[in-house]
């Protein structure tokens, strides 16, 4: 039997830990956090030192009760949960729900990797748990609650019911909505360029690689700044001077310019280059690399194993054992030229990055993608071939590219380009050696510009004449700040301070679904929800979504974990003033909640300005005339923020009205989308629908049949369902029993040869194919069994 018990967050790691342990160990999972701030109520006893009041997380009885089992019959415990102080806290938390006390050792391990090297040198070196840690995040935990429970009831009582307001969300929506109402009050300015297109004067009938574009830059010698050619007068007047000008070949200079890797990934890094080069979103990202992190079966000696290190981290250290294999893949796989002198290293820059041990790389770099794929799925092998490339680009050489700058001076009769009144400037770039360009090469935000992209030059000298083909005057306005990816926002947060590794991708999830945010091809833009309570929140509760405030207030929760802040006086600095704000924002804070926000939509029917109004289903349309028109409708927002009523999917089937025949619209609800009647309040009729791809097929109402209820002998009607017709007994709630109907030309069940075999949904929503007679017969299958053809009579 096991005599040491280690305790590790899930299963998939627990799984591939086991391996490495082997026996004398038995490697359980305590299915994340097993105790928690209770859902209902505030749980913290702020009268006395904020002391939080935990209780057993939802579901996680048995859980506790199999992990005191198993302690019991141990003779000692490890605690081997993630190396951040999440995993600190779930530790800690684990020994407080066990009750372990001091009656056997109890251990506390961490590693960065789950390697079979890593986890049983961890092992081999355990210690205690770290206090500090557990306060830091007992501390933002704390913070959190006190933010939500407190501002959320306001804003209920203020602006709507269901909403929440958050220390780091609301920051973020602020972000957003700022960014908004930057571009809508952005006015571009309007500046021109002149452009020459020319060619070595000896050429009669240049070909394209003769041809090269210059760009003015300096006129009389004085460099021109972006906005010195304000308009087409402007531009003309410099094109009509160039008329009959000659052009002359001036400075050439000419350089290597090399050009260095990107450091390997932490976790905002990742979560950014995942969205530009993957698509994927930050939560998808991390649930991937969770999975990477964990283990995968990769088949073979190795069987289970992690592929990546741990995927929270803010640091770009990397082990030098990491290093050096990679130093040795890139010999063999690029050769030595492709090798730096010494490894390189990166200096981590985030703002409180303390915590974790290392950047994001694989666990072994001789793991190549291509060796692993047919054991990933594709989100896996994407992320995974992502990780591995930036991780050995980051070991590689520079790239080195040949960069040539040329002056030409222009003029009227000029016999030099030094004493030209115009001087033009073309660039060109050569890739001269690809270094770490072999591997992988960053995706540049919206708006950035590769600097380094090639661009050829003929072969020119000092003094040569050149002949104009064309002379331009180019037009250009400039353009607002780009709307927040989620990428560009994390990349924000981070460089901002505000939030930390573990918390990015929630932080995301939540503003979206709270609502206050729309991901709209693929730009984040706010709702009138978010500008309204960003607004109010700025109005009354300043430094709360302050910018400096709660970059601040991190690095005093970083301070906690340093040991060098007591958590208690964090907490009593900032929630004095806190209260203070929330008295006096609960009688002046203005109330929204019948407030209307004017729209330039017009209504449908009556041709009236549309208002925005909300609901328990979130915003909506509405005729400015109600209640004389009652029309309400769905919004939308376009790629540039702009309003539309939203134009619903088609609707097939009756669409009038069973109780009065009056039209009926489609409406949102709880449940989902429905019909209801146009004659609303004084008429309640509605029509059910379901949706079948892209359409919504209005289900029919219940219809009488002859069939009895084998359960309580009454009449049975006939039911359109989600999945399809059923019968269902008219004693319903009393009596539940329903009757799959199967179609005539269903297969026969090949188990008991009677029944019919139809498609069911499980619990999970997975399709599964079972015998009619159940549970008479039993048959079951993820797929539709096969037919067998008949044996024709000799």
């Amino acid at each position: 039997m096991a005599s040491k018990l280690v305790i590790v967050e899930s299963p998939a790691k627990a799984k591939t830990i086991q391996r490495y342990l082997g026996t004398g160990y038995r490697v359980t999972a305590s299915m994340g956090h097993v105790r928690d701030l209770p859902k209902k109520g505030i749980g913290v006893d702020i009268s006395h030192d904020f002391a939080p009041e935990y209780e057993v997380s939802e579901g996680k009885s048995k859980v506790i009760a199999e992990l005191k089992r198993e302690a019991k019959a141990a003779e000692a415990v490890y605690l081997a949960t993630d190396p951040d102080r999440e995993g600190e806290a779930i530790a800690w938390h684990i020994v407080e729900a066990l009750n372990l006390g001091k009656r056997k050792p109890i251990y506390r391990v961490t590693f960065n990797q789950i390697t079979k090297d890593a986890v049983r040198a961890a092992i081999a070196n355990p210690r205690e748990i770290d206090a500090n840690l557990v306060d830091a995040q007992q501390a933002r935990r704390v913070l959190d609650r006190l933010v939500g429970y407190k501002l959320s009831p306001l804003l209920w009582d203020k602006v709507r019911r269901g909403l929440s307001a958050g220390r780091v969300q609301s920051v973020a929506v602020r972000l957003v909505v700022e960014r908004e109402q930057e571009i809508e009050v952005f006015v571009p300015q309007e500046y021109w360029t002149i452009e020459a297109d020319l060619y070595p004067a000896a050429v009669k009938k240049p070909r394209k690689a003769d041809l090269f574009r210059a760009v003015l830059q300096a006129r009389n010698g004085k460099k021109l700044d972006k906005f010195a050619i304000p308009s087409k007068d402007a531009a003309d007047a410099i094109l009509a001077d160039l008329e009959q000008a000659l052009y002359i070949v001036g400075k050439i200079t000419r350089k290597d310019k090399r050009r260095s890797p990107s450091p390997p990934f932490t976790t905002s890094t990742l979560q950014q280059e995942a969205s530009r080069k993957l698509g994927f979103t930050a939560k998808r990202t991390m649930q991937v690399a969770q999975r990477l992190y964990e283990g995968i079966d990769i088949g073979g000696s190795e069987g289970s194993v992690g592929l990546i290190t741990y995927m929270r981290t803010d640091s770009l250290n990397v082990a030098r054992e990491a290093q050096d294999e990679a130093r040795r893949v890139i010999t063999a796989q690029y050769g030595p030229d492709y090798v730096p002198a010494k490894p390189n290293v990166y200096k981590t820059r985030a703002k409180g990055a303390q915590e974790a041990h290392e950047a994001i790389r694989p666990t072994a770099a001789a793991r190549l993608p291509d060796t692993i794929k047919a054991k990933l799925n594709r989100d896996e092998l994407r992320l995974y071939d992502l990780i591995w490339k930036r991780f050995m680009a980051s070991q590689m050489a520079p790239a080195v590219f040949d960069s040539t700058t040329v002056d030409i001076g222009a003029g009227k009769g000029i016999t030099s380009a030094d004493n030209a009144p115009y001087t033009f400037r073309a660039t060109g770039s050569v890739l001269k050696f690809n270094g770490f360009l072999a591997v992988y090469n960053v995706t540049l935000d919206e708006g950035e510009e590769d600097e380094d992209k090639e661009a050829l030059l003929p072969p020119l000298t000092q003094g040569q004449d050149l002949s104009l083909q064309d002379l331009l005057g180019v037009q250009h306005f400039t353009t607002p700040p780009p709307r927040y990816t989620e990428a560009s926002l994390v990349k924000e947060l981070e460089k901002l301070g505000i939030s930390r590794p573990s918390t990015y991708a929630p932080t995301i999830s939540t503003i979206l679904a709270r609502e206050y945010v729309e991901s709209v091809e693929k730009k984040l833009i706010p709702t009138t929800l978010g500008r309204i309570v960003t607004e109010l929140l700025v109005a009354h509760f300043g430094d709360i979504v302050d910018y400096s405030f709660t970059s601040d207030l991190e690095q005093r929760l970083d301070d906690i974990a340093e040991g060098e802040r007591k958590w208690v006086p964090v907490m009593q600095e900032f929630y004095g003033p806190f209260e203070q704000r929330l008295l006096t924002a609960s009688k002046e804070m203005r109330d929204v909640k019948r407030e209307e926000i004017k729209t330039d939509l017009l209504c449908p029917e009556s041709g009236d300005p549309l208002v925005i109004k909300w609901g328990r289903n979130g915003e909506f349309l509405a005729c400015s005339r109600y209640p004389d028109c009652g029309w309400t409708g769905d919004l939308e927002r376009d790629g540039e923020g702009r309003l539309h009523i939203a134009v619903g999917p088609q609707v097939e089937g009756p669409q009038d009205c069973p109780e009065c025949g009056k039209p009926m619209a489609l409406k949102k609800g709880r449940f989902g989308p429905f019909l209801a009647c146009t004659g609303y309040p004084e008429c309640k009729g509605v029509r059910k629908v379901r949706a079948e791809g892209n359409r919504l097929i209005v289900i029919p109402p219940p219809q009488p049949t002859n069939e009895k209820c084998p359960k309580c002998s009454r009449p049975m009607v006939r039911k359109e369902g989600k999945y399809g017709p059923f019968l269902s007994c008219t004693g319903y709630p009393e009596c539940r029993s329903i009757v799959r109907i199967v179609p005539e030309d269903a297969p026969t069940c090949p188990d008991c040869g009677i029944g019919k075999v139809a498609p069911k949904r499980g619990r999970g929503g997975k399709m599964f194919y079972s015998c009619s007679r159940y549970p008479e017969c039993k048959y079951a299958s993820s797929t539709p069994p096969v037919q067998q053809p008949h044996e024709e009579l000799a």
